[in-house]
């Protein structure tokens, strides 16, 4: 087949694309910036366009296909040109369907921890030579991409995105998928620029449990008072399974979790981690790994790439960054460094980065948020408020938001650099959160604060 990406350059669309060329697809595209690690994946494969931008005489009625990534604009020249010719358009999500329609498709789906749980259950698999196609939003270590795709393996494992579709689909990913085996992790308001109520949300929760193919499976947290709702309330013909935090202990830093056979010390930790690893493992079920397998599995799991990472320990001293920055990942986050850490100094530091952040009414949610840290830093950029045309947020705002009166708040990247840098981090944990870098942090010398 051969396939052209608009807007091959993404973090999910070039995945996409490596993953057709090794399945043996004949794979163009085109972007108008493209930014690492993408542009050197691209390269080594070949793939990399030869010039950035948009050129309409790329797309030829002999393409089998033409993927339509979100970054692209509903008047894209390329698109276009496709839409005159009559070439077949799908979005990511469409054509991940149409790969794995004949499939056992599993999808995982939830405001947060989608990508840990996805994680976690392709490291079971993997761990068991179980092969899998699937779909994840982090690199993991021991695969090679973040999509794989083959004609044999009989099961896909999709990371569910509420997220839309593409400029000319306004549907979240998720509603495409059509589950066998689904998943629901939690539900807390966030895209508020796509939904602007809460109501309008979760109704997005709503449908996609009612996709789930009759006869399938849902998977539910019942901790989630919004997501029991929404699974209980569900009359779709699926059989439901409810999992909640397994017991376990923390020792020294490290993390015990009770299974039949005693405690057994784990990678990961916090009771959000805790709590989606009880949801792999009902999926890891569901998909014939029985419960003693996950837990030798699970055993090693170091977690997902950006998601609660250690970056860097010494005697007395450890750093993590997270990819959080929804208010309750935000509180998860920070409780779960603070209870593995109780005797240390924590100092959480918080880039609001997101549309949904970064929103002045939004701002609210987050009350509360770094209660656990005994430094509380918030860091955030006027010129990104700018860039997503958002009215201003002033200082105060965010103040009154976290309602924490020794909230520290930096807005000029130098300044909170030379703060970070000037800390006694000795008997300390530093946590960095953000979908950003904080202005142009750079991490590598953040490690050296902890050697």
């Amino acid at each position: 087949m051969r396939v052209h990406f608009i807007a091959i350059g993404g973090a999910a669309m070039h995945n996409l694309a490596l993953a057709l060329h090794e399945k043996g697809y004949q794979v163009t595209g085109s972007d108008d910036a493209i930014f690492e690690p993408s542009k050197s994946r691209l390269d080594k494969k070949g793939l990399l366009p030869n010039e950035l931008g948009w050129f309409p005489e790329r797309i030829t009625a002999d393409l089998d296909a033409v993927i339509l990534g979100m970054h692209a604009k509903k008047d894209n020249a390329e698109l276009l040109r496709a839409q005159e010719l009559g070439v077949k358009i799908y979005s990511y999500p469409e054509f991940l369907y149409e790969q794995s329609k004949d499939k056992t498709r599993v999808v995982i789906g939830g405001s947060h921890g989608k990508t840990t749980i996805t994680s976690m259950i392709l490291h079971v698999m993997n761990y068991h030579d179980v092969k899998v196609d699937y779909m994840v939003g982090a690199q993991l270590e021991g695969f090679n991409t973040m999509v794989h795709l083959t004609e044999e393996n009989e099961f896909i494992v999709l990371e569910g995105d509420e997220y839309l579709t593409s400029p000319i689909d306004l549907r979240p990913k998720f509603h495409l998928y059509q589950p066998n085996i689904a998943l629901l992790s939690g539900i807390a308001w966030d895209h508020i620029n796509v939904f602007p109520t809460f109501e309008n949300y979760v109704d997005q929760f709503r449908i996609f449990t009612n996709l789930i193919t009759k006869g399938g499976i849902l998977v539910y947290n019942e901790e989630d008072a919004t997501v029991k709702q929404v699974a209980e309330e569900c009359e779709n013909q699926i059989r439901k399974i409810a999992y909640q935090t397994p017991e376990y202990s923390v020792e020294n830093g490290t993390t015990l979790l009770e299974t039949p056979d005693g405690a057994m010390p784990i990678e990961v930790f916090g009771a959000h981690n805790l709590n989606n690893l009880a949801g792999a493992k009902w999926i890891s079920q569901c998909m014939g790994v029985d419960e003693a397998e996950f837990y030798e599995a699970i055993a090693t799991f170091k977690g997902a790439s950006k998601r609660l990472e250690k970056i860097a320990e010494s005697s007395n001293k450890v750093a993590y960054k997270d990819f959080a920055h929804s208010p309750s990942k935000v509180s998860a986050t920070t409780k779960a460094v603070k209870n593995q850490y109780p005797d240390r100094k924590l100092v959480a530091c918080l880039e609001l980065h997101t549309y949904s952040s970064l929103n002045a009414e939004f701002l609210k949610e987050y009350q509360g948020a770094l209660d656990a840290a005994d430094v509380a830093v918030v860091f955030y950029s006027p010129d990104a408020v700018k860039i997503k045309q958002l009215e201003e947020v002033t200082y105060d705002q965010i103040a009154n938001s976290f309602e924490r009166n020794d909230l520290i708040i930096y807005t000029n990247p130098t300044e909170f650099k030379d703060f970070l840098f000037n800390q006694n981090l000795d008997n300390s944990a530093l946590l960095l959160m953000s979908s950003g870098n904080y202005g142009g942090l750079n991490f590598d010398e953040v490690k050296e604060l902890i050697r």
